[in-house]
């Protein structure tokens, strides 16, 4: 069999990964987080290959943070499988870029897209513009549309509601909790309202849709209230919020998933 990762187009970076035992959940399939975990460390490969490490963005008081994703889950993909992923700087304006990555079967059957926004930040943790450089390297167009967002009502009486605090292993090295991980609180706020309802979540169902939006960075032992709601429509709604303090993450997911 062709290895996928050796036939990669110009300015697409791929890396295989195989889903290991312990990112895969009851149901034997890979937990939808470990997908955001997969696109984020083959994006920084992709960075890095074209000469933008980490020491890099260090030297000049850099970075990039997700503010908002589309994912959209397509096919199943079980524990031990060979997933490879895909990125591609698809387009960028002034202090953001959005990324496209594909998540695809050893067959090469596409399982899964994202469309990742990064904006950059600086070194006081402001919005900056994003090198020239960098345009140039990647060969970004610019960008179209604007930065995802997830409009939500306000939360109904209804409503699940939670009050936890951030854990040490939910931080990464930025010292903030990984974006991935409000994916896990979201999809455990939707399934412990299911099940107090009696009701099937049904976040396994494929095609599904995720719209996340990252408002503010939840920081370590911070304490933090969620909220999450089954709408009209079959979509699940979810807010963040620290306690007595800003939202942090809106978020839906919804079951019926659009193309790609």
């Amino acid at each position: 069999m062709t290895d996928p990762t050796a036939t990669a187009p110009p300015l697409v970076h791929q890396a295989r990964y195989r889903v290991r035992f312990d990112e895969a959940g009851p149901d034997g399939l890979v937990r939808t987080s470990a997908l955001m975990r997969y696109a984020q460390d083959v994006a920084w490969q992709h960075s890095t290959a074209l000469g933008f490490g980490r020491l890099w963005y260090g030297e000049r008081g850099l970075t990039w943070l997700v503010r908002s994703a589309e994912l959209e889950v397509l096919a199943p993909i079980p524990m031990g499988e060979d997933v490879v992923s895909g990125t591609q700087v698809v387009g960028q304006r002034r202090v953001w870029a959005r990324r496209r990555g594909e998540f695809a079967n050893a067959d090469g059957t596409l399982a899964a897209w994202v469309h990742t926004d990064w904006v950059m930040i600086d070194s006081r943790g402001a919005l900056t513009r994003i090198p020239e450089i960098f345009g140039e390297r990647f060969r970004i167009p610019e960008a179209s549309g604007q930065i995802g967002r997830v409009p939500l009502p306000p939360t109904p009486e209804a409503a699940t509601q939670r009050t936890f605090s951030v854990r040490p292993h939910e931080l990464d090295p930025m010292d903030h909790v990984n974006n991935a991980v409000y994916l896990d609180w979201l999809e455990d706020a939707v399934l412990a309202a299911a099940a107090a309802a009696g009701d099937d979540a049904r976040i396994d169902a494929t095609p599904r849709r995720y719209r996340l939006e990252y408002a503010a960075a939840a920081d370590a032992g911070m304490a933090v209230t969620d909220a999450v709601w089954h709408e009209a429509n079959g979509s699940w709604s979810y807010r963040l919020t620290a306690v007595n303090g800003p939202e942090l993450f809106r978020a839906a997911i919804d079951p019926i998933g659009g193309s790609a």
